[in-house]
């Protein structure tokens, strides 16, 4: 069955074609399919926010459609950046490395103690037929004082897993892969997927 990904991302298809092809899924991006959709993320929730991904692509293509929404959720902040997480602080924050400093500068003087986060992602399949899965990952953390770690992306650097001992930008793309919140998130939709209908 073919299942289009909402998004343009190619390594992100590729983490989750791994975790899906055991269910007989052939996933393809949009732009495989040469959708250049562009969906206004409007909701105000992962939920809300994935599943527009997902019912614009859906709509577009007539096949399933897969989408994911993610962030940043810190205490301290009230949950924020939450679902802004990719244009915190705009318009002023433009780069990954400006919406993480700007994250630091908001957390001034927070105790470490109080600096707990979790990133979050919900995944939304939708089926022409009606039928939607929801499947929501998170990972705990805390947000480090400094940046650490060249490997990953956004706020990986300053997510600091005290049950590794490291940042998610310290630990490798692989080992992050296995423990992530998109990774939780694909998992509980694998065990929706083998539930029966």
């Amino acid at each position: 069955m073919k299942v289009v990904l909402a998004s343009r991302n190619r390594h992100k298809l590729e983490e989750i074609q791994n975790i899906l092809a055991r269910y007989d899924m052939e996933l393809v991006l949009q732009s495989d399919l040469g959708l250049d959709i562009d969906v206004e993320e409007n909701g105000t929730s992962f939920e809300e926010n994935s599943e527009l991904k997902a019912r614009a692509v859906m709509e577009a293509s007539g096949l399933p459609a897969i989408a994911d929404d993610s962030g940043l959720c810190v205490d301290a902040l009230g949950g924020a950046p939450g679902i802004y997480s990719a244009r915190y602080g705009a318009p002023d924050c433009v780069t990954d490395w400006d919406r993480l400093c700007f994250l630091l500068r908001n957390l001034k003087g927070i105790r470490s103690e109080e600096r707990t986060a979790r990133f979050v992602c919900v995944i939304t399949l939708l089926y022409p037929d009606g039928r939607k899965l929801v499947a929501r990952g998170t990972c705990e953390g805390m947000i480090a004082y400094e940046p650490s770690g060249e490997d990953g992306f956004g706020y990986d650097p300053v997510f600091y897993l005290p049950t590794h001992g490291c940042t998610f930008a310290q630990m490798g793309q692989e080992r992050k892969n296995q423990i992530s919140h998109r990774a939780n998130a694909l998992n509980r939709l694998c065990q929706m997927l083998e539930e029966p209908i």
